[in-house]
C-alpha cells in the first residue's frame, strides 16, 4: 500500500462534491499499472478510458467513492488541490523504498544523454540523470532528507523550472536505483522507468 501512496501522493486527486460525497481519483496512461492499483485496492470500480485531443495519449481512469479512505489520507496530510501545499506523509522506514518508487512513477524520471568531454579528442560520452518534480519545495526537500538517510543519497540539486525538481547525477541516480527496486512486491512499478536505468547499465 506504500507504493499506492506514493503514486496517488503524485497523481491522484481528491474530490468532495457539493452533496458530499468522497472520491480519490488515479488517471494515468498505463492501463496494467491501474489494474494492479484496483486489485491491490480491493476495488469492484469501473476503469474508464479518457480521450483527450491527438497530441496526448489516452489516459486511463480510476474514481473511488468511499469516505475511510478520503478520511485516511487527510489525515497523512494529503488534501483536495494539494500540488503546492503537500508535504512529505509519515511512513515507516522500512516501506519507505515502496512510498519513494510509487512517487517516482507518478512525478519522477530517469534520463539517458550523450556529452562531449572537454580535452578528449572531443569523445562522446554518456550519462544518467534522475529525479522528482513537485510543485511543493517542502514535499522535496523533505524527501531528499529522507533519502540521504536510507539510501545513502550523497548530492543531489533542488531548484525551481516550471515547479520545484530535485535532481541526481550518475553515482546518485545508481543508489537511487537499488534503493528504488529492492524487495519488490506484486510488481508495482512501471516498466519503462526501471528499463530506462537498466539501458544505462548495459551501455556505460
Amino acid at each position: 500500500m506504500a507504493y499506492v501512496l506514493g503514486f496517488f501522493t503524485a497523481d491522484g486527486n481528491m474530490i468532495k462534491n457539493k452533496r458530499g460525497a468522497c472520491f480519490i481519483e488515479f488517471q494515468i496512461t498505463d492501463k496494467g499499472l491501474l489494474v494492479k492499483i484496483k486489485n491491490l485496492l480491493q476495488s469492484n470500480h469501473k476503469i474508464t478510458i479518457r480521450k483527450r485531443n491527438k497530441k496526448w495519449k489516452i489516459s486511463y481512469r480510476l474514481q473511488i467513492g468511499s469516505k475511510k479512505i478520503f478520511k485516511d489520507l487527510l489525515k497523512l496530510g494529503l488534501t483536495p488541490n494539494k500540488s503546492k501545499i503537500i508535504k512529505l506523509p509519515k511512513i515507516p522506514n522500512k516501506y519507505f523504498s515502496h512510498f519513494t518508487r510509487g512517487y517516482f512513477d507518478g512525478d519522477g524520471n530517469v534520463t539517458i544523454s550523450k556529452y562531449t568531454r572537454a580535452g578528449r579528442n572531443n569523445k562522446k560520452s554518456i550519462t544518467i540523470l534522475s529525479g522528482f518534480t513537485s510543485g511543493s519545495r517542502e514535499f522535496l526537500k523533505e524527501l531528499h532528507i529522507k533519502l540521504k538517510k536510507l539510501a545513502g543519497i550523497f548530492g543531489g540539486a533542488l531548484y525551481y523550472y516550471q515547479g520545484y525538481r530535485l535532481y541526481f547525477s550518475v553515482n546518485d541516480s545508481l543508489t537511487l536505483y537499488k534503493f528504488l527496486y529492492k524487495n519488490i512486491r506484486n510488481d508495482l512499478y512501471l516498466a519503462r522507468k526501471r528499463e530506462k536505468f537498466e539501458k544505462y547499465f548495459k551501455i556505460r
